[in-house]
């Protein structure tokens, strides 16, 4: 059985921009309209993730074993378009994955194209080939990003010391 983590629940509850997490009365509008609780046949549940956090549950969010619980979410804001109540949803998620990131849990995924972004300025870097069709098709180049002000902003969230060191 899950205990309740109140230090969890208050962390949550007092970083909830907009106080709106207190207001959710679990009506399943949310888990109703998403479209990745659609396909993956309750495998991702909104309205679960967010129920858990209201009672503090940690253990039910995050380990290797509920990635998908807070990962499965692509912040495309339809919860929150529908939401009766305009709980931020996804203001919530955000919250729930940067915990998961500080907890060293993030997919692979996800910090192998944060680190890309972090080296390149960009999560796909240009491609030679890329540029040659562009240039056939005379198509305008793509500017280059600064690279060093983009690291320089996710210096500043401190993106660098988040991410997995990489092995020499």
């Amino acid at each position: 059985m899950a205990t309740i983590d109140f230090e969890f629940r208050d962390q949550i509850l007092k970083n909830d921009i907009g106080n709106t997490l207190a207001y959710c009365y679990q009506c399943a509008t949310c888990s109703g309209a998403c479209p990745v609780a659609q396909v993956t046949e309750g495998r991702y549940n909104p309205r679960r993730l967010i129920l858990d956090s209201l009672l503090g549950l940690k253990e039910k969010i995050f380990g290797a074993e509920n990635s998908f619980t807070i990962w499965g979410c692509t912040i495309c804001d339809t919860c929150d378009e529908v939401c009766p109540q305009k709980v931020e949803l996804t203001e919530i998620f955000t919250i729930l994955k940067n915990e998961s990131v500080r907890r060293g849990e993030a997919p692979e995924y996800y910090t192998t194209q944060a680190s890309t972004i972090l080296e390149n300025g960009k999560a796909i870097p240009m491609q030679s080939a890329v540029e040659r069709r562009r240039e056939q098709l005379n198509l305008p180049e793509i500017l280059a990003p600064d690279v060093e002000e983009v690291q320089k902003l996710l210096k500043a969230t401190k993106l660098d010391e988040k991410l997995p060191k990489k092995e020499e």
